[in-house]
């Protein structure tokens, strides 16, 4: 599935620092913008498969899950 989001980078000395804005908790750090965001981009995807699992984990016997493509 592709998604996109928001990406707030801020230089920092040398350094490179990133957050989401649609995604609390997601950063990102790197000596380059490109890493930065690479890193991001990771820390993004961990949140969200996370997330993913633990709304699953409470899904009662008598439902059933599908994916649902958006975009």
């Amino acid at each position: 599935m592709h998604n996109e989001f928001t990406a707030i980078i801020e230089k920092d000395n040398d350094w490179y620092i990133a957050y989401c804005a649609e995604i609390p908790g997601a950063n990102g750090q790197g000596k380059t913008k490109v890493e930065c965001i690479k890193n991001l981009s990771e820390d993004i995807d961990l949140i969200l498969e996370d997330r993913r699992e633990n709304s699953l984990r409470s899904i009662s016997e008598n439902s059933f899950s599908e994916m649902v493509a958006v975009g």
